[in-house]
């Protein structure tokens, strides 16, 4: 990943963007997810506490989607 200093750019804004590029690319969760072991258990885990939260959101979104249309 390449950031090049704009004119004049001071370096503590330059340091900045390059964080805000690692944050957007998911570099840095990346890095400590794999900084420490995590068994396949854990794995499962937290891989299915994701998908209840997603479900739980997408059954909101339906549910205002439902609320909009009936309204109108």
């Amino acid at each position: 990943m390449k950031v090049t200093p704009k004119p004049r750019e001071r370096i503590d804004s330059l340091v900045r963007r390059f964080k805000k590029m690692c944050e957007k690319d998911g570099l840095i969760k990346e890095i400590k997810r794999h900084s420490s072991y995590e068994s396949p258990s854990e794995k499962r885990r937290r891989n299915n506490v994701k998908r209840e939260r997603q479900g739980i959101k997408d059954k909101l979104v339906l549910k205002a989607q439902g609320r909009q249309r009936n309204s109108s």
